[in-house]
């Protein structure tokens, strides 16, 4: 259930809350990533102030100029929200003026797959000393159950000096961006909301519905809420590690997982999954959350771990394919040259966050390939920096010639390419490895030497 007060009084019912209005309250928003902007946004567009920090001062400037590299704001949306309520600032001592903080940091994984609750610290850290009586912290960040309460609201004690629960209250409500999603948006999509005691419960429910018109789910508890997300991810990671190894099977006996699939779709309860490579800020991540919680309370979660084994392998399985092959045709000595297209982890998005692709890349590596990637959605020294992979620009690509061309991501660009680029990118004998299946109707795969699951 709700926290409640002592005597089972709703804490948010005191008097210290009577300026923690949902509707008239000044917000803050820390983080304006992928996640904290669009909400910051949405919030200004409404009418609302909002003071979004982020530690990133280089960032916040070039939003305030009314540019979003991330591409999950338009500009004219951006623009509108400037000349608005939204106050983009690397300055801490502007969070005194919210009443509501929300916070929208990212929490990733460790180097040995455990939960890296150092960036929720931090913010707990930079937010407690600028807290008072009456403030409302809200986390959208993905946690396993219980991290809301046992974990940030001591750290929130301990820089604040204030008493969680009864001067300063939590809540929680997860946030559900899909990067390059342009249907499901913060004012779209449901919010689920928790707080400590129903009555601010209701205030949370107030403050998102009126970003989507009371699209809303109360959930009964903050660890509630807490575990709806953490397994919203887990179950979809679990369901594409299914359709990649039913694709390993299916290239081993010769068939198309891809034509499998499509008869099996014809079924009115299939569950229709693609194969791939499993990367981003989520899907990649959030299951090791819940099988950490799982593993802490004695349980080992097998299901949850075999999921993502298979998908963190899934990029040198496909490598190991792709090298088969090719040397199956070419029988060629020489050091073979791989173009990878797309280093995105998904399509038509310029975030590169878990991507599979640069372990891809490095598995080619290893099987002997001379690898170049190329991505139009991203900067090519910036990544060849990070990943230690040779990155060809627009115009390297012009005169780049391969012995395998891998698709490894379905950005729009590369969907108009013509059989004849193709061909021109590619040697007399080489090899086109299809990973989304793009190409596979197509002349494409008709007049080159063609693989795919």
């Amino acid at each position: 259930m709700n926290a409640t007060g002592p005597g089972g009084v709703d804490p948010y019912l005191s008097p210290i809350f009577r300026d923690a209005d949902p509707d008239g309250a000044v917000l803050a928003v820390i983080g304006l990533g992928y996640v904290g902007l669009p909400l910051a946004v949405a919030f200004a567009r409404k009418g609302r102030r909002v003071v979004g920090y982020d530690i990133d001062a280089a960032r916040v400037q070039r939003i305030r100029a009314g540019s979003d590299e991330t591409g999950e704001v338009a500009a004219d949306e951006l623009r509108e929200a400037l000349a608005g309520g939204l106050d983009p600032t690397a300055d801490p001592e502007a969070l005194r003026a919210a009443r509501f903080i929300l916070v929208c940091v990212p929490t990733p994984i460790t180097t040995d797959r455990r939960p890296d609750l150092g960036p929720l610290l931090a913010a707990c850290a930079t937010v407690g000393p600028r807290l008072s009586p009456g403030s409302v912290v809200v986390f959208e960040s993905t946690v396993y159950p219980g991290v809301t309460e046992d974990v940030c609201g001591p750290a929130l004690a301990r820089a604040s000096g204030l008493e969680i629960g009864r001067e300063v209250l939590l809540g929680y409500s997860p946030e559900r961006i899909n990067p390059g999603d342009r249907r499901h948006r913060v004012d779209t999509i449901v919010k689920v909301v928790a707080g400590q005691g129903q009555a601010l419960t209701d205030a949370l429910g107030r403050l998102y519905g009126a970003l989507n018109g009371g699209l809303v789910h109360q959930a009964p508890s903050i660890r509630v809420a807490e575990a709806a997300k953490a397994i919203e991810n887990a179950q979809r990671d679990i369901n594409i590690a299914f359709v990649n190894e039913v694709a390993l099977i299916c290239e081993r006996i010769g068939l198309s997982v891809h034509d499998v699939l499509e008869a099996a779709r014809t079924k009115w309860n299939f569950l229709d999954f693609r194969p791939g490579l499993v990367g981003g800020h989520c899907i990649g991540v959030d299951p090791y959350y819940l099988s950490h919680l799982s593993q802490i309370i004695g349980h080992e979660p097998e299901v949850i771990l075999a999921g993502r084994r298979l998908n963190d392998r899934m990029a040198d399985d496909v490598a190991d394919r792709i090298a088969f092959r090719y040397r199956a045709i070419s029988g060629q000595a020489v050091r073979p040259r791989a173009l990878v297209l797309g280093v995105t982890f998904k399509e038509n998005v310029p975030d590169q966050r878990n991507s599979k692709v640069p372990q891809l890349a490095g598995r080619l590596l290893r099987h002997g390939f001379d690898v170049m990637v190329y991505d139009p959605h991203i900067d090519p020294a910036a990544f060849s920096a990070i990943h230690g992979l040779t990155a060809v620009s627009t115009d390297d690509l012009k005169v780049f010639v391969a012995d395998v061309l891998v698709l490894a991501v379905a950005h729009r660009e590369f969907r108009a390419l013509d059989v004849e680029t193709v061909v021109r990118m590619l040697s007399p004998h080489g090899l086109v490895a299809d990973l989304p299946g793009l190409w596979r109707q197509t002349l494409i795969c008709k007049r080159l030497e063609y693989w795919s699951l």
